[in-house]
Formats: C-alpha cells, sequence, structure tokens
C-alpha cells in the first residue's frame, strides 16, 4: 500500500504544524521550571499556587469541611500562605496587596 504525493505533503506538514506548538510548549515549561529552581535555590522555598488556584482551594475548603481530603486541603492552604509571608519573591503573579489579605485557615 502506496501513499500519493498529497498524502505525504499533509503527513509531513501535519508533522510540521505540531512540532511548533510542542516546540513552544517545551520551551515554555522548561524557562519556567528554571526559574522556580533558581528562587528555590535562593529563598529555599517557593509559593505552590498561583493567585486563583489558591482561592479555589478555599473555596472548596469552605464547601466541604467534612470531607476525608479536608484537613490535607487546609495544610496545603496554610503552607502556601505561610510561605507567601515568608519569601521574598514568589513564583506566580502575586501582588503584595493580595499576600497581605491573606489568612490560614484553622484546622
Amino acid at each position: 500500500m502506496a501513499f500519493s504525493a498529497a498524502a505525504w505533503v499533509v503527513m509531513v506538514g501535519s508533522i510540521a504544524l505540531l512540532w511548533i506548538p510542542a516546540s513552544w510548549a517545551l520551551f515554555r515549561t522548561l524557562r519556567d521550571e528554571d526559574r522556580k529552581l533558581e528562587l528555590l535555590n535562593e529563598q529555599s522555598k517557593i509559593d505552590t499556587y498561583s493567585p486563583q488556584a489558591l482561592e479555589e482551594l478555599r473555596e472548596w475548603i469552605r464547601s466541604h469541611p467534612d470531607d476525608k481530603y479536608a484537613p490535607e486541603a487546609r495544610k496545603r492552604y496554610n503552607d502556601c500562605v505561610e510561605t507567601l509571608c515568608d519569601i521574598d519573591e514568589p513564583f506566580y503573579d502575586w501582588s503584595d496587596a493580595e499576600i497581605e489579605e491573606l489568612q490560614t485557615i484553622s484546622e
């Protein structure tokens, strides 16, 4: 079974088109991981959640207080809040005002 020239062109074109976003995603990921490593080396810790993710975690904790994963979720939330208060430069886009408003959640 032989492919026509048009089929080969489409396959090669598809592969080439997929390489562009894949290469960009790889570049962005490696750049972000490099920055995380630099921050870890400088500060010994790093924020684990973006502002949106931490807000979603807080909302989940409030709406599922008796869930079996709630204690672990509270611990992770509090760890992130404490880390944000301790470090000089967060990885995610946190403003100083957002960090100052954060409070830990009681166990």
